[in-house]
């Protein structure tokens, strides 16, 4: 009985495992592409590259050294005629007749060297960037390639295209806002962090590569601006709030290469799906840029750049302690205002830099409470000062302190029958209690 058609054996195609410089060497002979007098050429010249492979790569009187050049030189010329033929033998072989056998395998070579410049992550790293092989020998992971198939140079290859294209972006942009590579190096950062910051930059205007403290300016100014009208949302519950920034200028330049616009235009994406949380003014944006996502917020540590300026970020918060440090105290800095501050403080109590009388007894009989030991604690103010007094005065505020708590604190918790008049007496001596 015949068998139906359709489930007839199919012709068996063999798999050819043979280099692809063999197929092409044996298919020109047939064809009468290449002749006996190219032939000998190409086996006049294999033996000297071989050598100089096997002396470039190690040693070229060890035989196993001399084994491994063959292969290499093989699999060089393969890489070259498979890349400029795009797989087809004719060509292939035309390549081979035309040129020597030991151009060819300087460009297969030539070929793994630009591969092996490519970057291999978007990273900008001194030293990955420096040159990555020894002063006279090969580079790093040529040894590796120059023994890889033309199919996994072709997938490296395309994975490693997009990134190099990331960088070459990231540079262009950060140039227009006076950062150079060597810069961008230096502080180890990485080209979509550097490409999200500059869009989000001019789309305030900008036209420098911010320090922190010009970072946290641009978010604070976006978020008055474009910030949704109920902040909370998107911390709350991770969607977007809704909010102004659908009118948010963030654009590609207009002068940008076309050959950068596809990477800008994702990382512009990825910015504008950030929005939502970085306008929303319930989050500080230290904690936002700073602190490791959870389950509510989008990841935004290391996700944008900013340069390391350590003597902003201390003028800074020098800056914002002067500030907190003036609203506490009212601009009044005498020993009798800053006590009067510190009682209130260590008694948790309002900071006041002056009392009334009824407020100072009050808080008189809050510390001498029975049982409310806990209630004046002295550490506390002395926190206090370390966290807001001005850094030239700490010294002279804590000492301040330290002395009126070893003579004032018997008193202020004492149990006497005079204990509240004597403690008051204390107050009228040493702190601004108003009659």
């Amino acid at each position: 009985m015949p068998i139906p058609p359709s489930v007839q054996p199919s012709a068996v195609s063999l798999y050819d495992a043979r280099p692809f410089f063999e197929k092409t060497l044996q298919f020109g002979i047939q064809n009468g592409i290449i002749d006996s007098q190219k032939l000998d050429a190409i086996c006049t010249e294999a033996p000297k590259g071989m050598v100089q492979i096997a002396r470039y790569f190690g040693n070229e009187f060890l035989r196993p050294d001399l084994e491994k050049a063959r292969d290499r030189i093989v699999n060089l010329v393969s890489l070259y005629l498979e890349s400029i033929s795009d797989g087809d033998l004719r060509q292939a072989a035309e390549s081979l007749r035309d040129h020597s056998f030991l151009s060819r395998s300087k460009g297969g070579s030539d070929m793994l060297k630009a591969l092996l410049a490519l970057p291999e992550s978007t990273s900008f790293d001194m030293y990955a960037s420096a040159d990555n092989g020894a002063e006279n020998g090969p580079p790093k992971g040529l040894a590796e390639w120059s023994l890889r198939s033309f199919s996994a140079y072709q997938l490296e290859l395309a994975r490693r295209t997009p990134l190099q294209q990331e960088r070459e972006a990231a540079v262009w942009l950060a140039k227009q806002l006076g950062m150079d590579v060597d810069e961008l190096e230096e502080a180890h950062t990485h080209a979509e962090a550097v490409i999200r910051t500059s869009l989000l930059v001019t789309s305030n205007q900008g036209a420098a590569m911010p320090d922190w403290v010009g970072f946290e300016k641009i978010v604070a100014a976006l978020r008055k601006k474009y910030g949704p009208t109920k902040p909370g949302t998107a911390a709350r519950t991770g969607k977007a709030a809704p909010v102004k920034s659908l009118n948010l200028p963030i654009a590609m330049p207009g002068n940008l290469p076309d050959g950068f616009k596809a990477v800008v235009q994702a990382a512009l994406e990825s910015l504008v799906a950030d929005l939502p949380v970085i306008l929303d003014s319930s989050l500080p944006a230290k904690a936002l840029f700073f602190m490791a996502s959870d389950d509510h917020n989008p990841p935004l540590l290391g996700r944008y750049f900013w340069l390391e300026d350590m003597a902003s970020e201390l003028d800074q918060h020098e800056r914002a302690i002067s500030s907190a440090w003036d609203k506490a105290t009212g601009g009044n800095c005498d020993d009798g205002s800053l006590l009067t501050l510190l009682v209130c403080v260590a008694a948790g109590a309002k900071p006041k830099t002056l009392l009334s009388e009824k407020a100072a007894t009050a808080l008189v009989r809050k510390i001498q409470k029975a049982g409310s030991g806990q209630i004046f604690n002295p550490d506390t103010a002395h926190q206090f000062l370390l966290n807001n007094a001005p850094a030239q005065f700490q010294h002279d505020y804590v000492q301040l302190w330290t002395d009126f708590v070893e003579d004032a604190l018997p008193i202020l918790q004492s149990d006497s029958a005079y204990a509240l008049q004597d403690a008051l007496a204390l107050l009228r001596r040493e702190c601004h209690v108003k009659p």
